[in-house]
């Protein structure tokens, strides 16, 4: 009777257990990524227009949007993955992996890869997240194999 107990709890704790959808946190605030693709630092911006949880698996979210590099523009689409989550009192940290999928035209599109933080302070007496921080840490390889490049993107 007791494992039979124990099993039904296990269970409803897994039922409950949800990841709440943080979708429009990867949206940021509207707000373009920033940061830098490369050995010499050309400036990369990336925004985030379509963020959407995953009905099927709460821990991933489709995103799109486009991916700027001096003129050349190009829309992508991929996904978010949470792999793991820290909560202390007053600070929460996310961790994750991402891939990204530009539109294939042109010598110059490819796919993000790599991994992401995601830090935040949660405020008791308003009931919000505060001091959001998110980091992109990661490679763009072209479609044809010839450029490789390190890639890093925060939130502004």
């Amino acid at each position: 009777m007791k494992k039979l107990l124990w099993i039904l709890i296990l269970a409803c704790n897994f039922a409950w257990g949800q990841m709440p959808d943080i979708s429009t946190v990867w949206l940021n605030n509207s707000k373009p990524y920033i940061g830098t693709i490369g050995d010499r630092g050309q400036e990369l911006k990336l925004k985030v227009n379509i963020s959407e949880q995953n009905k099927k698996n709460d821990q991933e979210y489709f995103i799109s949007g486009y991916s700027l590099v001096n003129d050349n523009y190009a829309k992508y689409e991929g996904k978010i993955i949470i792999t793991k989550y820290k909560d202390a009192k007053r600070k929460g940290v996310v961790f994750g992996d991402y891939e990204l999928a530009e539109e294939p035209k042109g010598k110059h599109s490819g796919i993000f890869k790599g991994k992401f933080i995601y830090t935040f302070k949660w405020n008791k007496k308003t009931e919000k997240i505060e001091g959001q921080y998110i980091e992109f840490i990661g490679d763009w390889k072209s479609y044809d194999g010839k450029l490789d490049f390190k890639t890093r993107l925060k939130n502004q």
